[in-house]
């Protein structure tokens, strides 16, 4: 009995052993299927990614070699353009215009360029680029005034030329224009506030824009230093409001018929054209430029447009004044006397510019003025402080002056000092310095003095006691006295280093303060 149950209990352990191990097995099995599936999700992702990776760095490395092959093809065009240049350079002017039609499209009349009437514009690439291009680019104006310029051996007017223009417009009118120059060679521009502003640009083309003048064949018996058919207005003076006369004499004009208003009798001075005329103008001078100079060229122009080879001249001149109408009296005088082509004098002067005033007047202070200049003629400077006519004198050295020395010490507010008048601009005070002499030296000496632990002096002071407050700028000296100098003993105009010419002083005005 006791081994049947033993046998028995021996049975059912092993039962209950198989059980659990069938359940341990089960939950084993099903544990480490779910492992697997997981492994093998995130295999099957890893390979999706490899796959996506691959294809984008086949995507990139075809851009790649875009990129790479199109620099190939660049360096190529530009070693390709190069050799055909030097092979163009080689070719003569009428091969290389026949060449010229023959490049572009059969089916198209090709129209006369700038390179037919230029062809030597094709021996460069860069013979249409600009050297030098100075200025803002302003757009959008009424009126652009273009002063071309070369350089003269004796004297250049171009300085005098721009500050006369630019100095007889209002604020409003420097915003309503804009003053082009051509400059024939590279030059130092002495007007950068005038660039930044947008009120001037300063162009000056290439060396390779002029084609072989020894070349061009001589007309009219000039020789061929004249053969270059240039106008170079850049030595003229400008009335006052000259550009709103100017503005308003086109806006005023009854219809659009017209094509030149001149605003002087002289060359090519103040000639102003609409803009959509300048294509027809560009063109008709391109192709007559060897042959006769610019304001000839203008005439005959007109000449095409109006004239009937049938009438009379005195029909032609008739239909001819309906496109080119005068204004009087001119705006513009012709200053200069030093002709661009060497050893020329030329005296031109526009008898419809009428007398200018050569100097202006100011009620000042009583005072003895002396001066170590030497005078010409009766051109006196006691004239010039009362008034009545212009200093004019000799060229002065470094160390020269001009003193106006007060009868009583006077409270100076502002002063006003202007030199070259309207004929001789150029005559100017260069490198001159504006003093004054305070009355009480040492209270001013006290009191001319900055804020500060050093206390430096803004001034500076000369040995016999005069303290500099300006300089002159362009001709003009102007500017505020401060007050703290108190009443002043006199004041001098100081020449700091040589001029190279004669010297005017066109006005001076010593505002006493209220």
């Amino acid at each position: 009995m006791r081994l049947r149950n033993v046998s028995f209990l021996t049975v059912l352990l092993f039962g209950l052993c198989g059980l659990v191990s069938l359940s341990w097995y089960t939950a084993f099995s099903s544990s480490r299927g779910d492992v697997v599936d997981i492994y093998q999700r995130e295999f099957l992702a890893l390979r999706e990614r490899l796959h996506s990776a691959e294809q984008e760095n086949l995507r990139r490395s075809k851009e790649l070699n875009l990129v790479l092959e199109e620099i190939k093809r660049a360096i190529a065009e530009k070693q390709a353009l190069r050799d055909i240049n030097r092979t163009w350079s080689s070719l003569s002017e009428e091969t290389r215009l026949k060449l010229w039609n023959v490049s572009s499209s059969k089916n198209v009349l090709q129209l006369p360029s700038i390179f037919h009437h230029l062809p030597h514009l094709l021996n460069r690439e860069d013979s249409l680029q600009p050297a030098v291009h100075l200025g803002q680019g302003r757009t959008g104006v009424s009126i652009v005034m273009g002063v071309p310029s070369v350089k003269r051996e004796v004297h250049s007017y171009l300085t005098d030329t721009l500050s006369s223009l630019m100095s007889e417009l209002s604020a409003a009118e420097k915003d309503d224009c804009v003053i082009v120059v051509l400059i024939a060679e590279v030059s130092v521009c002495v007007f950068p506030a005038e660039i930044q502003s947008g009120l001037l640009e300063v162009v000056s083309p290439s060396v390779h824009f002029y084609p072989d003048f020894s070349r061009l064949r001589e007309s009219f018996g000039d020789p061929k230093e004249r053969v270059r058919s240039v106008c170079l207005e850049d030595d003229i003076v400008a009335r006052p409001n000259y550009f709103t006369t100017m503005k308003n004499f086109a806006l005023q004009q009854p219809s659009e018929e017209w094509m030149i208003l001149e605003f002087s009798q002289l060359g090519f001075i103040g000639k102003m054209f609409k803009s959509l005329d300048l294509s027809l103008i560009v063109e008709f001078m391109l192709m007559f430029y060897k042959d006769k100079p610019i304001d000839w060229l203008l005439d005959h122009i007109m000449w095409v447009k109006v004239c009937n080879p049938e009438k009379d001249a005195k029909h032609c001149d008739r239909q001819k004044a309906n496109l080119r109408i005068r204004f009087k009296p001119s705006l513009f005088q012709h200053v200069g006397t030093h002709s661009s082509l060497a050893g020329k004098i030329q005296k031109l002067k526009d008898k419809d510019f009428g007398k200018q005033t050569l100097h202006k007047g100011h009620a000042n202070p009583l005072a003895e003025v002396t001066t170590s200049l030497k005078t010409y003629q009766h051109f006196t400077l006691e004239k010039a402080y009362l008034g009545e006519d212009f200093f004019w004198a000799f060229t002065p050295v470094a160390g020269d002056f001009i003193r106006i020395r007060f009868f009583t010490p006077v409270r100076i507010e502002r002063y006003f000092f202007r030199s070259g008048n309207i004929e001789h601009p150029g005559d100017k005070l260069f490198n001159t310095s504006v003093e004054v002499l305070p009355f009480d030296n040492i209270q001013a000496e006290k009191e001319a003095l900055t804020e500060g632990r050093e206390k430096t002096p803004k001034y500076h002071r000369t040995e016999d006691g005069f303290i500099r407050i300006g300089t002159f700028q362009n001709g003009i000296a102007e500017g505020e006295v401060d007050p703290t100098f108190g009443p002043l003993e006199a004041m001098r105009l100081s020449v700091l280093t040589d001029s190279p010419v004669w010297v005017i002083l066109s006005e001076i005005f010593i505002k006493k303060a209220e």
